[in-house]
């Protein structure tokens, strides 16, 4: 059997699991469902073992490369080609650039498409399943893995088999792909035992892929084939051509190509799977108390039932509460019902709306180089906690409206201000008056704390030009 190629599609922001998952910091990056390994990185250990595997390919929002680089760096192992896209696309330019990626040295290589934030509890019985793809692909089939359904969902698009799927071990030909169900629908294809909920897990040749969309959407692998040909190397990453990937319609795999394929196969999966996609299925997902909730962080609950209540940073208290989400961060908190989680979306638009950084990023933002998070600030201050990583630095810059006074808590850094350079330790501080070029860089082994204090007349992160950076940033 050929090799398998995972490509890992890590290009969402999450926005029905906000306030937990911003676009900046999107649910994949995150740990959940009781497990201390972001989805994204249980992604890639699903198939740690896999004889067949070969290295996987990453295709990633550019916004989140160091996150994604980082967690990947941490699982230690072959380093993953992490292609980068400059704006989201849905996901078939994504697989489409992948498939023309590989096919340059394996145009019958097979291509293992999964999504970076879904959750699968049984391992053993998806490499079963993937196994059972495997053999279908290489026959000529694009095949798609179905979930034998648990309940009547409204929330997933179902797939109808052309006869009944029964045998785990073999995959059948596809009838049909059905959108997303009401409920007294939804019950009747759980009735029949036909329908299969559609997981957004593929499987085909990279070829088989390319000569589908070259018949059913030629402009995506136009602009697909563009976008890598004007990519380029940077740092770790693989950079796709900005005007090209822009210029390339935006569709799923599911309509440019599954839908309209006659070679579409399906092997049911059970394999413990959910794609938490909301609040509410992530409280599925997690282990529960006799009252059914699901309980993380500081809280406490009195006549409390079949709630998923997360504290992030305080303490929170829920009194004679059912069916309830409560969610906890620094700085947003989300109340819902459970019933109406699939409107949390609508709050991130209303955000988005608005122009509030909240939709964004969270109170700490992450850098390549370490974080900072926001003390506090009004009108022409802001103070922020910032930690740089030992071996770390910041790009060699200037600000135009706003003066930097340092103060070290912890560590000791390197600072170079003008023509000067020159180290800091615990309680030493130093001053960057406006328009001074200055770097700040820690050449210790442990992490180096600052608290800043941001003084003038405009304070906003784009009043920042850089002359040198080591993470390729402008």
């Amino acid at each position: 059997m050929p090799a398998i190629t995972p490509v890992i599609l890590s290009g969402g922001s999450g926005t029905r699991l906000w306030p937990l998952s911003r676009e900046h910091y999107p649910k994949q990056l995150l740990p959940l469902a009781d497990s201390d390994a972001t989805l994204l990185q249980q992604t890639v250990q699903r198939l740690e073992g896999m004889a067949d595997a070969a290295t996987p390919i990453i295709v990633c929002n550019q916004e989140h490369r160091f996150l994604v680089a980082e967690q990947l760096r941490s699982l230690g192992g072959a380093r993953p080609d992490i292609l980068l896209e400059p704006v989201g696309r849905n996901t078939a330019p994504g697989v489409a650039v992948a498939a023309l990626h590989l096919a340059r040295t394996d145009p019958e290589g097979i291509l293992l498409v999964m999504p970076s934030d879904h959750l699968i509890r049984d391992t053993a019985a998806f490499r079963r399943a993937i196994a059972a793809g495997a053999r279908a692909a290489e026959t000529g089939s694009l095949v798609t893995f179905g979930v034998l359904p648990t309940h009547p969902e409204t929330g997933y698009g179902y797939i109808r088999a052309a006869q009944r799927p029964d045998d785990p071990d073999r995959a059948v030909d596809v009838a049909e792909f059905v959108e997303k169900p009401d409920l007294d629908t939804a019950s009747g294809y759980l009735a029949s035992g036909d329908y299969l909920w559609n997981s957004g897990i593929f499987m085909f040749q990279a070829q088989g892929y390319l000569d589908e969309l070259e018949q059913h959407a030629p402009a995506i692998l136009d602009a697909s084939r563009q976008a890598l040909e004007q990519a380029q190397a940077d740092l770790d990453f693989l950079r796709l051509g900005q005007d090209a990937f822009a210029a390339c319609p935006s569709d799923s795999i599911d309509y440019a190509v599954m839908e309209k394929t006659r070679r579409a196969a399906v092997v049911p999966l059970d394999a413990g799977w959910t794609d938490l996609g909301s609040w509410s299925a992530l409280h599925e997902a997690s282990d529960t108390d006799a009252e059914g909730n699901a309980v993380m962080g500081d809280v406490i609950l009195r006549r409390t039932q079949n709630c998923y209540v997360r504290a992030e940073s305080r303490l929170v208290a829920a009194l004679g509460l059912e069916n309830c989400i409560i969610v906890e961060t620094p700085d947003a908190v989300l109340v819902a019902d459970r019933g109406h989680v699939q409107d949390v979306k609508k709050v991130v638009e209303q955000l988005r709306a608005d122009g509030r950084y909240e939709s964004l990023n969270h109170r700490r933002v992450e850098r390549p180089w370490g974080s900072y998070e926001g003390i506090s600030s009004a009108d022409r201050f802001q103070v922020k906690r910032i930690v740089v990583a030992p071996g770390r630095a910041l790009s060699l810059q200037m600000h135009h409206h706003r003066a930097e006074h340092w103060v070290v808590v912890r560590g000791t850094g390197r600072v170079t201000r003008g023509d000067e350079s020159f180290l800091i330790s615990e309680d030493q501080s130093t001053y960057i008056s406006l328009g001074t070029v200055h770097r700040l860089e820690n050449p210790g082994v442990i992490p180096l704390e600052l608290i800043e204090v941001q003084t003038g007349s405009y304070l906003g992160e784009d009043d920042i030009v850089r002359f040198d950076d080591q993470y390729g940033r402008n």
